[in-house]
């Protein structure tokens, strides 16, 4: 088993400032004001400010690949998943070289695994967690980027999101794609309906629950068949209360899960979890309920919809665009509350690694690392990227354009996914691990000592002791 040494080489993310979580934040809340009208996701080639479309036309040079294959592995599915063929279909237009999308099942890990052991690897995979990287290295299957790619990094990331993707210092990751996991989106005509107003405390976050559930509608709609939507409530949770310091302990082992911090975060989390009919169709309904469709339906239903409220990243906006609500009117957004002293910072994302050394998969690493890749997935909405090259004008709307402001003005200080820190086993794997655990807490939620004593005796299996 991998210990926690493993969690330490793959980042080098500096503390976090308050300063900066501050300006995070307030960037973030000045998205609720800046709301014009072409805030739906259909942003397509025209009708947007074409800067997005031409600029970067030049600002990465590739080869010419004329009659070679590719395969590109990940885990996404329907519009994310269409929405990256569209910037894999600008790579073959300017190299000449075929690209097949490969669709993976989670853990991802354990699908190149046998991806491998039958020969036939992807050229590229698109993997979600620091911890599979370190693994996939580990084992022998990653290469290191090449001059090119690495380069690309050096010119259009900062160096935060550089060390996220080293391994033993080496550069094996391009982090094409990011969240912002520190939100919470709500149904306008609900609120207006409730008489609620976005909070900005835990306090003022259970109040305004309250009067949602009050005029009728649920207030949070969990998508608690994913574990990873748990995972991410926690984390925010933990951020904000317990402090940076013993988040970066908590990630890497280093304290424990019975830890006393653990235990005020979790009873934190049972005061929504908990609470009768906070949660849309109680705890059984929110079990079933795939992250998904916990975004529509709290966007469908008029007036009545199943819920107020969904916690998840910026790429909620995907989803929303699969109903008839537009981002900036009918689904705002605010971020989420302050538990503690300081309202939380936490970020995810997707790092393409190369599997097979070759022209055309270096070439492929070299293109998503630039922004000319970022800026076409960008403009379709429900995508957000750490190169600090991208022009945010070419987001499709203003809600967008203040989240991608916010997580490029942090810079290096930030907090990356604590699940995906750790090793894949404890908190990348459905039905294994953290993500099971938090599913029972969800399910039982008065139970925080059985919780924290099965999430450390996991954590200690997963981390080597």
């Amino acid at each position: 088993m991998r210990t926690s040494s493993t969690i330490r080489t793959g980042r080098t993310v500096k503390r976090t400032t308050r300063a900066a979580a501050t300006l995070a934040v307030a960037a973030l809340a000045l998205s609720l004001t800046a709301c014009g009208g072409d805030d739906d996701n259909g942003g397509g080639d025209n009708g947007d400010k074409g800067g997005g479309t031409k600029a970067p036309a030049s600002s990465v040079t590739l080869p010419k690949l004329d009659g070679e294959s590719l395969e590109v592995a990940a885990v996404w599915t329907g519009t994310e998943q269409e929405n990256f063929k569209q910037v894999l279909a600008e790579f073959e237009k300017r190299t000449g070289a075929k690209v097949t999308f490969v669709p993976a099942q989670d853990p991802i890990i354990n699908f190149l695994g046998s991806k491998i052991a039958g020969g036939a690897p992807p050229d590229v995979a698109m993997l979600p967690q620091p911890g599979a990287i370190k693994q996939a290295v580990d084992k022998g299957w990653a290469k290191p980027l090449g001059a090119e790619a690495t380069k690309e990094l050096g010119e259009n990331y900062s160096q935060g999101w550089q060390d996220i993707g080293k391994v033993g210092g080496k550069q094996y990751g391009v982090y094409y794609k990011a969240a912002n996991k520190s939100l919470i989106w709500y149904n306008a005509q609900v609120f207006e309906n409730a008489g609620a107003a976005e909070p900005k405390t835990w306090d003022e976050l259970l109040d305004t629950a309250q009067m949602v559930y009050d005029s009728g509608v649920a207030p949070f709609s969990v998508g608690g068949a994913d574990g990873w939507t748990l995972t991410d409530w926690f984390e925010n949770v933990y951020l904000s209360q317990a402090g940076p310091e013993k988040y970066d302990q908590l990630a890497k082992h280093e304290i424990k899960w019975t830890d006393p911090s653990v235990k005020e975060a979790l009873t934190t989390l049972a005061e929504i979890w908990g609470k009768k009919d906070f949660v849309a169709g109680g705890a059984s309904d929110a079990l079933q309920t795939e992250f998904p469709a916990s975004v529509t339906q709290t966007f469908t239903g008029g007036d009545q919809p199943k819920a107020g409220m969904v916690y998840e990243g910026d790429f909620v906006q995907v989803n929303i665009g699969e109903t008839k609500a537009k981002v900036g009117t009918d689904a705002k957004v605010f971020p989420f509350p302050a538990v503690g002293d300081t309202a939380p910072v936490v970020s995810g994302g997707d790092a393409a690694v190369v599997f097979k050394d070759s022209k055309a998969a270096q070439a492929l690493a070299t293109w998503l690392a630039s922004p000319d890749a970022a800026a076409i997935q960008a403009k379709l909405g429900g995508f957000l990227s750490p190169n600090k090259s991208v022009d945010a004008s070419v987001y499709p709307n203003e809600v967008q354009k203040k989240i991608a402001d916010a997580l490029i003005a942090a810079g290096d200080d930030f907090r990356f996914d604590m699940s995906d820190q750790a090793p894949q086993a404890f908190g990348g794997t459905p039905g294994k691990g953290e993500w099971k655990t938090l599913q029972d807490f969800l399910k039982n939620p008065k139970d925080v000592a059985g919780a924290q004593a099965k999430l450390e005796a996991d954590a200690a299996a997963a981390y080597g002791g």
